[in-house]
């Protein structure tokens, strides 16, 4: 593809509206300032996949450790209602991945660990979901952490013809963030039809809603954002700790957003969800412009968003939380 060929550094100028930093103080700092200025939550992920020494999984290891230790320290955030969740992906701690071909050894003890990290200091843990490969791994141990009393949640893929038999295995209460998936995925296995994808967005989180679990619908479709009130939200009555709405950082949204805090989707009094940014963040920039470039692959419509964010800039406005609540 094209943006194979776009040079690591002109990719960082692209990843910089959508990465909070290159250190976990950046994030917090990002995440402090969403909170205060427009009561939204966050999910913080360091971007650590693709390690290529052991160094780095150890690395990436007490990064997380630290992560967990920053977020519980600061003050902004004195309760597990409003301080920022983690999110992991397994991938970040093997030499020899699935998707290499791998049995991706040191991944579930790496991951066991800042999950006993993150119950201690209570905060809340999204073992993320990779591609197919690592889709039985992730789902075996977030169940197998839940059941032990973790606070854990964990991501299913639409695009994934699996994904409706994995519904059955999400036991009631687990939190469940629903995507389309941005991982390219043989069409054998899976949906190419991104239109597809969003329609099981509203079917199987209505599933996941009627099981007992919670869903956290991540969604850039203002579309679908309302019809999954109107078609799922409003007719079952679906109170409002029962789903969040959730967003990348850097992507503008305000109008949408707004419209869920006012309550204006809500007709039965069901109440307001919690509102929540995926915040990326690193600490080499080398696995930011990675995963930049997987998002512009994935949908290259976010070039747009790209595009404004950076006249914005140019012309002194921020990028960053102001777009949520101009």
């Amino acid at each position: 593809m094209l943006l194979d060929w776009i040079p690591g550094p002109l990719i960082r100028t692209f990843a910089s509206p959508y990465v909070a930093g290159d250190s976990h103080d950046q994030a917090l700092r990002v995440a402090r300032e969403l909170l205060d200025r427009t009561g939204m939550l966050c999910t913080l992920d360091l971007l650590a996949e693709e390690v290529q020494s052991t160094d780095q999984c150890s690395a990436n290891e007490r990064a997380y450790h630290d992560l967990l230790q920053a977020v519980a320290a600061d003050p902004h955030f004195p309760s597990r209602e409003v301080r920022p969740t983690v999110s992991v992906k397994a991938s970040s701690f093997t030499l020899e991945p699935f998707d290499r071909g791998g049995l991706a050894p040191g991944s579930r003890e790496a991951v066991f660990r800042i999950a006993a990290t993150a119950r201690d200091l209570g905060i809340g843990l999204t073992i993320d979901m990779e591609d197919h490969t690592w889709t039985d791994f992730t789902l075996d141990i977030t169940n197998e952490l839940f059941a032990s009393g973790h606070d854990v949640g964990t991501v299913l893929q639409t695009r994934l013809h699996r994904t409706e038999a994995d519904l059955a295995a999400i036991p009631e209460g687990m939190r469940v963030r629903m995507v389309i998936g941005i991982y390219p995925e043989p069409a054998e296995i899976a949906l190419t039809d991104k239109r597809a994808m969003k329609e099981r967005l509203l079917t199987q989180s209505q599933t996941l809603l009627e099981r007992g679990a919670i869903v956290e619908l991540a969604t850039h479709d203002e579309a679908i954002i309302q019809r999954f009130y109107s078609e799922v939200v409003n007719p079952g009555n679906v109170a409002s700790e029962r789903f969040e709405i959730q967003m990348l950082y850097g992507v503008p949204r305000g109008p949408i957003l707004r419209r869920i805090r006012n309550g204006d989707l809500s007709s039965n009094g069901t109440g307001t969800p919690s509102l929540r940014l995926y915040v990326p963040f690193a600490t080499d920039w080398s696995q930011a412009t990675a995963y930049c470039r997987r998002r512009l692959q994935s949908n290259p419509d976010l070039a747009i968003y790209v595009i404004r964010n950076l006249l914005q800039s140019f012309f002194g406005r921020r990028s960053g939380v102001s777009q949520y609540d101009d």
